[in-house]
């Protein structure tokens, strides 16, 4: 169905039967995902996402850096997701299994671009086609986020986060962002404008960090756990 179909067919008079029928199995559709998403993850024990674009190339410096941070996330026992499919998804789930550690892959049935990565352990891959739901399990079963450059889902997973936790609606986790000559355009608006504006408060400004290096957004991670005597067999 092309998008003007789906537009017009929106329109369409239906009755309240095939309303009900569609809706209640589309119920049903979202709880088979919930429980399994939460079987699955609940088994794996402290894990960190890693976010960023699908169309990151191999060659790219942002890929091998992100394999390069799932990597050393996986030796200190962290289980790394990503959301399954190519590009920086792909990296994390590679760096993660050249060390033997846990990789996750939370894929989204997509139309185009989407497909799994082959990195991923068989028994920790989870199909999705809510993006709601896969979101709700990367929220749930993760210690912290890095956050590499990407498009409009990665930053729909990032602010996301923030806003959960300056609600309260979470507990505080840290969040990374790897790249300030990506990030710090966005950052400084985020400063000079929304802060200006008193849309948000200075202490909004500190639910996250920018960093350049791999071993500095590893280290913003373990540095936040181990002020708890925290390690990742808790």
């Amino acid at each position: 169905m092309t998008g003007e179909n789906r537009i017009i067919n929106s329109f369409a008079n239906k009755t309240w039967q095939e309303i009900k029928v569609k809706d209640s199995w589309q119920i049903f559709k979202i709880m088979a995902e919930f429980v399994d998403g939460f079987e699955k993850l609940a088994k794996i024990g402290p894990c960190v996402s890693i976010f960023g674009s699908a169309r990151t190339p191999e060659d790219h410096k942002c890929y091998q850096m992100t394999v390069k941070i799932a990597g050393l996330l996986a030796e200190k026992g962290y289980g790394v997701i990503s959301g399954g499919g190519p590009g920086i998804m792909e990296a994390a789930n590679r760096g993660a299994h050249g060390v033997g550690g846990k990789s996750v892959g939370l894929n989204i049935e997509l139309p185009f671009e989407q497909f799994h990565n082959k990195y991923i352990d068989r028994d920790k891959l989870l199909e999705f086609n809510y993006f709601f739901v896969r979101k709700v399990m990367f929220m749930k079963y993760s210690q912290g986020y890095i956050v590499m450059p990407g498009g409009f889902g990665t930053m729909d997973e990032l602010f996301e986060a923030i806003t959960l936790i300056q609600t309260g609606k979470i507990e505080r986790f840290p969040i990374v962002l790897v790249g300030s000559d990506y990030w710090g355009g966005l950052l400084e608006w985020v400063e000079k404008t929304m802060l200006t504006n008193a849309y948000i408060s200075p202490e909004d400004l500190k639910l996250y960090r920018i960093v350049d290096t791999a071993e500095e957004a590893v280290e913003h991670i373990f540095r936040f756990y181990d002020k708890y005597l925290l390690k990742p067999n808790f």
